[in-house]
């Protein structure tokens, strides 16, 4: 049986469609059958990070509402074994989304999958809320920034009592952190807020911190989930959180200024 997890966020623009197709594709990476579902729609982005946009044919919102089978809209992702992808609608707005048929779609693909990733709109509207309703585990995404940690609290306390886990009196949604574009240069100068002053405020588990990095945006640009770039810093972060994600324990990497050799040094003095 599935798990579904929901990747959501109080504030746009914080990386969470990147963050959905990063896990969903390195969860896929480990061996999980895996599928990625947006649930943003009128604004779908996740099929355009993960390069399958003219693969498109049938959307989440035909199977809900149009009598399409899923096997229709899913689309197999032709780098990684196990990974799927079920865009949503650019034409229709978020009242096409309702309970029942999300709940259909839902309890079909648990059927048939080790990972359900919901790729939930910013804030707490119907489609965010819609989009975190079933789920059983909740990645909050949230940057080093005041508005969108404060956000982020919002949306905790939407987990916490919107869900039906929370209706029917269940164990809670098991939340986790995720503080992406964290730049230690700013953190260090106090542009940004610390790592430890994000938990304090948001009092969830710590699933990864992802380092600014140019890689991310190269990435999205050709269509090609940052996981997959072995080299990035930022891959390396996603890949280490999907890792703690399935019950590893890692140490955090990319939180503390890098080491600098002696010549570093003496260079930095000289200057």
């Amino acid at each position: 049986m599935a798990k579904v997890i929901v990747v959501t966020s109080g504030k746009g623009g914080v990386g969470k469609t990147t963050s959905a197709a990063a896990i969903g594709t390195g969860l896929a990476l480990q061996g999980k059958k895996t599928v990625v579902i947006d649930f943003d729609v009128g604004l779908r982005n996740l099929d355009l990070v993960m390069g399958c946009e003219r693969r498109v044919v049938f959307d989440f919102i035909n199977v809900i509402n149009d009598g399409i089978r899923l096997h229709q809209a899913l689309i197999k992702d032709k780098r990684v074994e196990n990974l799927y992808i079920l865009p949503t609608s650019q034409t229709r707005d978020k009242d096409a989304l309702h309970r029942e048929g999300v709940e259909k779609a839902l309890e079909e693909l648990r059927q048939d999958f080790d990972y359900i990733i919901c790729d939930s709109p910013a804030g707490i509207e119907k489609g965010a809320q819609m989009a975190l309703y079933f789920a059983d585990e909740a990645i909050v995404v949230t940057n080093p920034e005041v508005s969108s940690v404060r956000d982020s609290d919002r949306i905790i306390g939407i987990l916490n009592s919107k869900s039906r886990r929370a209706e029917l009196g269940q164990e809670p949604i098991r939340q986790h952190l995720l503080l992406t574009r964290y730049d230690v240069e700013r953190v260090q100068k106090g542009e940004m807020l610390k790592l430890e002053d994000v938990l304090e405020i948001l009092a969830i588990p710590l699933l990864g911190v992802i380092p600014q990095d140019e890689a991310v945006l190269q990435a999205s640009n050709i269509g090609m989930p940052v996981v997959l770039d072995e080299r990035s810093t930022a891959g390396q972060a996603y890949m280490d959180a999907v890792r703690r994600l399935m019950g590893e324990q890692l140490e955090l990497r990319f939180v503390a200024p890098p080491k600098r050799g002696f010549m570093q040094w003496l260079l930095r003095r000289s200057a």
